[in-house]
């Protein structure tokens, strides 16, 4: 009799720990697949994001290299592709700019000075161009003081009134005075320093 009931007693011990023992793991199990569909989600999107800014930046730096644009013209450019996130756009100009790809100050520098060199044009245009580009007011100004500090838009405007006169010859009436007055404007040039250019040239050819 007493054989057998430590014969139960053991058994009931046994059965008391296995039970105790498959709640334990059955609760690990339950919490465990919970735990990892986060963590496969978080690293999901983590590698998605890794390849979404690899594949931006490869696609900045082909833009970039076929030619120079602001930062305005990047963002807009790669925004406008429909995968592209707008914190991975700002991320990727961010890094850009870190390395030097993306200056606005240098891209409204080296563009004015580009423009000038093979046109003589105004202040006035060359700002609508840079402003239409997407720079900075404050890129512009600092752009176009330097350039104008160098050629001043009086010697400029020189320039493109000997280039319309070998074209045109002198404006010979009114009329010929009005269009000449209308490409200096269209160059950007500012109204009083037309109107005295083309005073000066009546003076100049007015008999004595």
């Amino acid at each position: 009799s007493r054989c057998y009931q430590a014969r139960d007693q053991t058994i009931r011990q046994l059965a008391f720990r296995r039970n105790r023992t498959s709640n334990k793991i059955r609760g690990a199990r339950g919490s465990n697949p919970e735990k990892r569909s986060l963590q496969d989600v978080k690293t999901v999107e983590g590698d998605a994001r890794t390849e979404g800014s690899k594949r931006l930046m490869a696609a900045a730096l082909r833009i970039l290299a076929a030619r120079s644009c602001s930062e305005g013209q990047l963002r807009e450019r790669l925004s406008a592709k429909g995968w592209a996130e707008t914190g991975l756009v700002e991320d990727c100009i961010k890094r850009l700019k870190e390395l030097g790809y993306v200056n606005d100050d240098l891209f409204a520098r080296s563009y004015a000075n580009h423009r000038v060199s093979s046109k003589p044009l105004g202040r006035a245009r060359l700002a609508r161009e840079l402003a239409f580009k997407k720079v900075p007011r404050a890129s512009i100004d600092e752009a176009l003081d330097k350039i104008f500090g160098e050629a001043p838009e009086e010697t400029l405007i020189d320039r493109a009134i000997a280039r319309r006169l070998r074209t045109h010859g002198r404006p010979a009436d009114r009329s010929a005075a009005k269009r000449m007055f209308d490409h200096l404007a269209r160059l950007g040039f500012e109204y009083d320093l037309i109107v005295r250019k083309l005073s000066g040239m009546r003076t100049n050819t007015d008999p004595e």
